[in-house]
């Protein structure tokens, strides 16, 4: 398997939820993701001399995001090899396991975990020794969050490009399979976690962006499942108490994504501020440690805006209006994000 990577990593922006025209210059035509073969949307930066010019299948690791252009050694990377005895092997079943990261969890501090998701917070610039294997193999984060950028830019075309993953954070959304039937004979097999999608936040943000880059991998989009990483962002944003936002501009259909989950966040809090017969938009984007523009943006769009016939004609939010959008939308107000699925002691209350 490949480990070399360019000496530049990418910051990608909030990204299309949906594959575009594809380009006739695309040199990687599909990927296979582990066991799951779908095609890409735009070129990325791996390196010539490792994929080649033009390649049809690239092979990458479901784990560690290691890349190969031959079928050979990718099977060799992630298919148990029997042993006999040599370091590094398994004790109880005489096989050694080539990708460190197979049978392990997902690298980095589980942050979040609800239902059949969690989600697992990566330091770009930090090491972790990852068990799953009988020496304790040495999982280098950088690597990872390196592998993890040059994949993800297949499915993204607004980006940046930025020097060092040690300045950002990775957010993997990991879905926990449930563990299948008992076969007639023999033991169960066991699921392993399956990362789908990520979001990356710079570490220091002078805007103040809680998100740089989210994407869900193509085959487990359109599942509604964006939501959850758009929630943990705003979750990190009151827990470091910066109103903040996603990274701009963003394409058209990032846009439209992020526009579905403010709106449901927004007609929550006006809704729920029950005592108040006005409500400003300054103490909406507080509620919702979402930005004023955000929020102003957000209301238009709904049209849920009414003028005031008094003092200076200023504009007001109607609750009424924000009631009829919702009962036209049909649009389910249920936060994507339970508090009660951080981990302990990782967020903190601000109200204390």
């Amino acid at each position: 398997m490949a480990t070399s990577v360019p000496s530049v990593a990418l910051s990608l922006k909030a990204g299309d939820s949906t594959p575009p025209s594809r380009a006739s210059n695309l040199k990687i035509q599909h990927v296979i993701l582990g066991d799951v073969l779908f095609k890409t949307w735009y070129p990325s930066y791996y390196p010539e001399e490792l994929v080649g010019r033009d390649l049809d299948r690239l092979y990458v690791c479901q784990w560690c995001f290691k890349y190969c252009p031959d079928l050979v050694p990718f099977l060799a990377h992630r298919v148990r090899i029997p042993t006999s005895g040599f370091e590094g092997s398994d004790a109880d079943h005489g096989q050694q396991k080539l990708c460190h990261a197979r049978g392990a969890s997902p690298p980095g501090q589980l942050i979040y975990s609800r239902d059949d998701y969690a989600i697992y917070e990566v330091d770009g610039e930090e090491h972790q020794v990852c068990p799953g294997t009988a020496s304790q193999r040495l999982h280098k984060k950088p690597l990872f969050s390196q592998n993890l950028s040059l994949f993800a830019k297949l499915f993204l075309d607004n980006k940046s490009v930025f020097f060092d993953v040690a300045s950002f954070d990775f957010y993997l959304l990991v879905r926990n399979p449930p563990p299948p039937p008992p076969p007639p004979h023999g033991p169960v097999a066991a699921s392993q976690p399956q990362i789908i999608g990520f979001f990356s936040k710079e570490k220091m943000s002078w805007d103040n962006n809680n998100l740089a880059c989210i994407l869900i991998f193509p085959p487990w989009q359109r599942k509604g499942l964006g939501k959850i990483l758009m929630g943990i962002s705003y979750e990190l944003s009151r827990l470091e108490e910066r109103i903040g936002g996603p990274e701009k501009p963003m394409s058209e259909l990032g846009r439209m994504g992020y526009l579905k989950f403010w709106q449901a966040r927004v007609a929550s809090a006006i809704l729920g501020m029950r005592n108040k017969s006005t409500v400003r938009v300054e103490e909406i984007a507080a509620v919702c440690w979402m930005l004023p523009e955000d929020v102003m943006m957000t209301l238009q769009e709904m049209h849920v805006l009414a003028t005031r016939k008094k003092n200076d004609a200023s504009l007001v939010i109607s609750k009424a209006r924000v009631r009829e959008w919702l009962s036209v939308s049909k649009v389910d107000l249920t936060p994507p994000v339970d508090e009660a699925g951080f981990a302990d002691g990782y967020l903190v209350d601000v109200e204390e």
